[in-house]
């Protein structure tokens, strides 16, 4: 017998039905961004995106739905409803999802195969919540072993604690001392931290600590687990984490939750001492040059079918229309790289907070608002088949980078030093003033690095830049000039940003 839950979302079918054809925007010779059309009455303020094995994808959105479209028929149906800011998705099989949403991380399942959600499962809940609008929950991601990992959002100074909490309330989480100064707080578990679900439990795991808004968590192909954090208090530019057990990530707020932290007041303690025992990112996005609030990392794991970026990241950026792509190496024990914009504007919208990569290659953008800059809705981006005009990798070197085109350059433009514009800086680790974002940029020691010497390969495709000066902790912003291929092909990008945490031996 029909629940009247279930009478009531499929009168939601009915309205929310076969959907128009999606328009097409062009975003040059390599790219199309396609902009999907939505049903009918839904606010498509996109929290999750996920592909079925049938190539249909599952997306939820902030006001509750998951929703399933099949692209061959640009149909979109219900699955579920009435769930709490749904902020990630991940599919198990055709008729099974799990759900990151505000009170708790969720199993839904259709166990009479009519296509619509009949069970609605708490797989955990064993973290805190204070009531302050802020506490966002993201994720899931899974790992090889099938254990679950989710990102827990701090409490903003913007809002409140209720006076009914779910956990042990620990006043100490929050800094009371001094007047003015915007933090975001910790003051129920485990906000500020990732946290882990071992397969086959319901018991969460605090696995590492130290983040402030870590909206985005995902997996490279080599298993290594990546959170994007957003600038703001502690948090000197908007980062890139690899994250690692037991670490802790700089945002002292979550430190209330370990043992070696209980009854102290981090906050207090001094800004070194919290320096020494923090890991720093792996990528740092350049406030206001390169991101301002990353989203999803998600790796390329289509072999070749969306371009020559197989296994870089992809990072959704929300306050503009640009998706970042990073290139990552390895560098004395230790994971660091570049990042350059990948999509900038040619159609895409703002607000990229999930993505998600179909079974035909294609990459599949759902976007956000929430009250910020931003947009809603899905939009596809397709690769058509031709070489892009870019930086594939930027690799550290002893003396300087090199630079790998995904097309031979044009050899005179490429040997002439000033088409290399650097300029060094770093980022002080501080607590920062009130308002979040108001300071955009706070690099330290701006300094322009001039190239000493340039060689280019028999091939065209790499470019040795040799520079006057490297210094482990610095980001390198190289800003490329007149270059083109050998074809005379303009550059699609012509920014890149390296985080130089360390320097090869």
């Amino acid at each position: 017998m029909k629940t009247i839950l279930q009478y009531c979302l499929i009168s939601l079918l009915l309205i929310y039905g076969t959907t128009t054809n999606a328009q097409v925007v062009s975003a040059g010779s390599a790219y199309t961004v396609q902009s999907i059309d939505m049903p009918p009455g839904l606010m498509s303020e996109t929290g999750g995106l996920a592909f079925l094995p049938d190539g249909r994808l599952a997306a939820c959105f902030i006001r509750g739905e998951v929703m399933l479209y099949t692209p061959e028929k640009k149909e979109w149906k219900v699955f579920a409803t009435g769930l709490h800011e749904p902020l990630g998705i991940h599919v198990v099989n055709k008729s099974e999802f799990i759900v990151m949403q505000r009170p708790e991380l969720t199993r839904i399942k259709d166990t009479d195969g009519d296509g619509v959600a009949d069970v609605y499962e708490t797989l955990t809940d064993d973290f805190g919540i204070s009531g302050n609008y802020h506490e966002f929950n993201y994720g899931p991601a899974q790992d090889a072993e099938g254990n679950l990992y989710i990102a827990l959002n701090t409490a903003s100074q913007g809002g409140s604690v209720r006076p009914e909490v779910r956990g042990e309330l620990r006043p100490s989480g929050r800094d009371m001392t001094q007047q003015g100064v915007y933090e975001m707080y910790s003051v129920v578990p485990y906000r500020g931290w990732i946290m882990k679900l071992p397969a086959g439990s319901n018991k969460l795991q605090p696995y590492a600590s130290g983040m402030r808004s870590p909206n985005g968590i995902g997996f490279d192909l080599k298993g290594n687990l990546f959170v994007t954090d957003n600038q703001s208090d502690w948090v000197e530019t908007s980062t890139l984490y690899h994250v690692k057990e037991g670490k802790f990530y700089g945002h002292p707020a979550s430190l209330v939750w370990t043992k070696e932290w209980e009854g102290k007041n981090p906050f207090i303690s001094p800004v070194p001492e919290l320096d020494k025992i923090r890991t720093k990112a792996a990528v740092l996005f350049p406030q206001g040059v390169m991101a301002n609030s990353p989203a999803q990392p998600l790796c390329d794991i289509t072999e070749g079918k969306f371009g020559p970026f197989a296994g870089q990241l992809f990072v959704g950026e929300m306050n503009r229309d640009r998706i970042v792509r990073v290139m990552l190496e390895t560098v004395a024990g230790e994971l660091q790289g570049a990042c350059i914009p990948f999509i900038d504007g040619r159609g895409l919208r703002k607000g990229n907070n999930r993505l998600a990569f179909a079974p035909d290659g294609s990459l599949w953008v759902g976007q956000i608002a929430f009250g910020w800059a931003g947009d809603q809705g899905v939009q596809r981006i397709v690769f058509n088949g031709n070489q892009p005009a870019d930086v594939q990798m930027m690799n550290l070197t002893r003396k300087g980078f090199d630079l790998t085109f995904t097309q031979p350059v044009n050899r005179t433009q490429a040997l002439n030093a000033a088409n290399y514009n650097f300029r060094h800086y770093y980022y002080k680790y501080q607590r920062k003033a009130k308002n979040a974002g108001a300071d955009k940029t706070d690099q330290q020691d701006v300094q322009q690095v001039p190239v000493k010497n340039v060689r280019v390969s028999a091939d065209g495709l790499k470019v040795s830049l040799e520079l006057n000066d490297l210094k482990a902790g610095y980001v390198y912003e190289l800003k490329l000039g007149d270059i083109t291929t050998a074809k005379g092909q303009a550059l699609d990008n012509r920014l890149i940003c390296y985080t130089l945490n360390n320097l090869l031996p």
